[in-house]
């Protein structure tokens, strides 16, 4: 995050000076990303594809919380003169299911990010790839993205002349969605 901002700070000072001294003005610009990915045809089959694969996650965790809710509940109802050998027993069997179910939520959600990387990356390669391309094309000494995920807004204006996440659309051979028309 810092960096990002040293390197704003940088281009602004870049360009501040470059005007000031008759050199060239270096263009910045913007992509969104997540603009960008939304609008990919691949995008709704990968979207797909992990809420299958979320959802398997989900169903499979369900049947072993179903399985450690059936067994304590029998073990909630053996009668008190049940010997203390079978009730311990039946605890260490109750104990293996929850560190079970427990162990089991840490691979699914290790196995859900991992397929959502493998999912993506190239996706996100391919979007990188066109955004120099658009940069190159167009000029640009610095394309930045504004919203970074869990980190919020980076930019705090920016022009909307500058955003070149159509034209990168355009390049990877896509006619961006118009706009949402807002409802009142």
């Amino acid at each position: 995050m810092r960096t990002l901002l040293v390197v704003l700070f940088c281009g602004f000072l870049i360009t501040a000076k470059a005007q000031s001294t008759g050199h060239p003005v270096q263009k910045i610009g913007y992509a969104e990303t997540d603009y960008i990915v939304s609008q990919l045809p691949e995008f709704k089959k990968i979207d797909s594809e992990l809420k299958t694969h979320g959802t398997q996650l989900e169903s499979q965790m369900k049947a072993k919380y179903d399985d450690y809710q059936a067994k304590l509940k029998a073990y909630q109802g053996l009668p008190t003169t049940t010997p203390d050998a079978i009730k311990a027993d039946k605890e260490r069997e109750l104990t293996a299911l929850q560190e079970n179910m427990q162990k089991f939520q840490q691979d699914a959600q290790s196995s859900y990010q991992k397929k959502q990387t493998d999912l993506m990356d190239p996706i996100y390669k391919k979007i990188s790839k066109a955004v120099e391309e658009v940069a190159k094309e167009n000029g640009y000494s610095f394309i930045i993205n504004p919203q970074i995920q869990n980190v919020g807004d980076v930019i705090l204006y920016n022009d909307e002349k500058y955003n070149i996440s159509d034209l990168v659309l355009k390049k990877l051979g896509v006619t961006p969605a118009p706009p949402a028309i807002p409802t009142k």
